[in-house]
């Protein structure tokens, strides 16, 4: 579980969160609502401990250890996976080497004593994962998202969530940019990894995601507090009635 107990952040000596307090149960998904400026980005890059964003007051648990004491990388490896808003693209990164490199680190996470994956080894393993997100092997050898259409950064994404088997998945917005019958596959995609095992928290100011993956608890985010927690039904009458 992530616990956020009376959350205060800030940025640039302003307030952008005031007093959250939320809980995400693994096995469980979860939707925050509400429109632009009202701090759902903003919470899911303070979980991730994005520099920009500054701690104020308040509690933040993964599976009753402090979040706020570790570190990004050590964030990552306590399961939490941040699909971004904008996806950022790293020069002089080759994506076979990021891949392989967070694959590695997850098989250590899991098991100090288990030996890494060498460059060939690993192109043969993930030859299977590029064929069922049809992502051409030639991507490979490219730079990491650097000239990537937006639909070719969102499978690399759940390429990722493939390989590390995150538990926490944070997905920001990410209907942005994609034409229909693109995000149509993402969410398939998506829904296949949707498991007994992981929680997706989904950020939208739409719902079209929502007709894949099924939530259990809808949070509504207004002027940066929680206004409303309620089922799945609220996501119907907001569909009729807006924020009304």
């Amino acid at each position: 579980m992530i616990e956020i107990k009376k959350l205060k952040v800030g940025v640039l000596d302003k307030e952008i969160l005031k007093w959250i307090s939320l809980n995400f149960e693994l096995w469980k998904n979860y939707c925050l609502l509400w429109m632009n400026g009202s701090g759902k980005s903003t919470l899911s890059s303070f979980l991730m401990w994005h520099p920009k964003y500054e701690y104020i007051s308040g509690e933040v648990f993964i599976e009753w250890n402090n979040l706020l004491d570790l570190s990004p990388e050590e964030r990552s490896r306590a399961w939490i996976f941040l699909s971004f808003q904008n996806v950022p693209e790293i020069k002089w990164i080759k994506l076979s080497e990021y891949l392989r490199t967070i694959y590695n680190i997850s098989l250590k996470n899991t098991n100090s004593e288990v030996k890494e994956l060498s460059p060939f080894i690993f192109k043969r393993f993930i030859k299977k994962h590029l064929e069922e997100l049809h992502i051409d092997e030639r991507f490979l050898d490219r730079e990491l998202n650097v000239w990537f259409s937006w639909w070719e950064k969102r499978k690399i994404e759940i390429l990722q969530m493939k390989l590390i088997w995150p538990k926490y998945i944070i997905l920001d917005e990410i209907d942005s940019w994609l034409d229909l019958d693109a995000f149509r596959t993402i969410a398939e995609m998506l829904k296949q990894l949707s498991n007994e095992n992981n929680t997706f928290i989904i950020i939208t100011h739409y719902f079209s995601i929502l007709d894949y993956i099924d939530v259990d608890t809808v949070y509504v985010l207004n002027n940066w507090l929680v206004d409303k927690e309620w089922w799945k039904e609220l996501i119907e009458n907001i569909k009729l009635n807006w924020y009304k």
